[in-house]
């Protein structure tokens, strides 16, 4: 069972960066938990902001404003002087980006990347920590773990990189782990194994994961509350089958039709969503997604009209919320979903 308190807590947070043609939000006061034990799947489209969130919380954002709370354990980090923040990341934090290749040295063996994380923050002797680096690699699923520490990354397949890097997030046992599309590059038997492993890593560590991915399926597998981001915004929030059984903004039943399914004769094409993101350079005042949403352009005038100028509140009961001025949310939900 989760603990009362959150271990993460996110409260009206901005993220604001400047550029010659004005500046931009690409988070707009964005609020939410993650418990202990539990996992958040962040989720939109491109553009939609869930990068930049990510950077927020682990505190990597340079020349940008940010705003708001972000408390680990009731500590405030947002405005923490770096050295501090330093001392948080990879021993409190973790975080896995998406291109594992970009993010390992190649002058280095992966042994030693690993290694050098346990030394920088448990001051451990050279040897110990390598030790330590052959059994993070050996937890994680490397095979013959010893001599591939001794390896550099360009000797290892994709799926084993980034192995390698959850054994780098990991090795100092860290109690939130950030994932920014950690199998977006992988062909679909691999990411499931790496998701398999994650969920694995999660229960026998009690770890804390926030899951940024576009893709819904990932999210159907690994999480148990989902946010979902449009043009900087929270656009929805609730538990994982409530919102797969009962979306109820129009932009989350949108990413849900635009899901193939195996009923579907092989000649219909993919739902998509018209229209493109918004702008974040000139918001408009009312719902970023009026433009493209079917349920605005099938009301009245006067709803129309509400939708373009009246900015919605993320609000529901029983913790599924939307923010959209037409959200229905049924009593009982009836997806049956594979999340733990």
């Amino acid at each position: 069972m989760a603990d009362p308190a959150p271990l993460l807590t996110v409260r009206d947070l901005s993220v604001t960066f400047p550029t010659p043609r004005g500046p931009v939000r690409a988070v707009d006061s964005l609020s939410f938990d993650v418990p202990h034990g539990r996992t958040l799947g962040i989720v939109g489209e491109s553009g939609s902001g869930k990068s930049v969130t990510s950077l927020a919380v682990m505190g990597l954002h340079t020349g940008a404003e940010v705003t708001g709370s972000v408390t680990l354990d009731g500590r405030e980090l947002v405005g923490l002087p770096d050295r501090e923040l330093n001392r948080l990341r990879g021993r409190r934090t973790a975080m896995i980006f998406q291109d594992p290749l970009s993010s390992l040295h190649p002058y280095y063996t992966v042994g030693e990347q690993i290694a050098e994380h346990h030394r920088v923050h448990f001051g451990s002797r050279r040897a110990a920590a390598r030790a330590r680096a052959v059994e993070a690699l050996a937890e994680v699923g490397i095979p013959e773990p010893k001599r591939r520490a001794g390896e550099y990354p360009h000797q290892f397949s994709g799926g084993m990189r980034q192995r390698v890097m959850i054994a780098m997030a990991l090795v100092c046992e860290p109690d939130l782990l950030v994932a920014d599309e950690p199998t977006t590059a992988l062909d679909v038997t691999v990411q499931a194994q790496i998701l398999d492993l994650l969920a694995r890593l999660q229960q026998e560590r009690r770890l804390s994961v926030v899951m940024i991915t576009h893709d819904l399926g990932v999210v159907a597998r690994v999480a148990h509350e989902v946010l979902v981001m449009y043009g900087g915004r929270a656009a929805e929030q609730a538990p994982v089958d409530a919102l797969f059984a009962s979306p109820a903004h129009p932009y989350t039943r949108g990413l849900l039709d635009s899901l193939p399914r195996l009923d579907d004769p092989d000649d219909v094409p993919l739902r998509a969503i018209p229209g493109s993101p918004p702008s974040l350079l000139d918001p408009a005042p009312g719902c970023a997604f009026a433009p493209r949403c079917a349920r605005a352009a099938a009301g009245t005038a006067e709803e129309r009209d509400r939708c373009a100028t009246e900015r919605p509140v993320l609000g529901g009961h029983r913790g599924h919320a939307a923010a959209c001025h037409f959200a229905a949310f049924p009593a009982v939900p009836t997806y049956e979903g594979i999340a733990p």
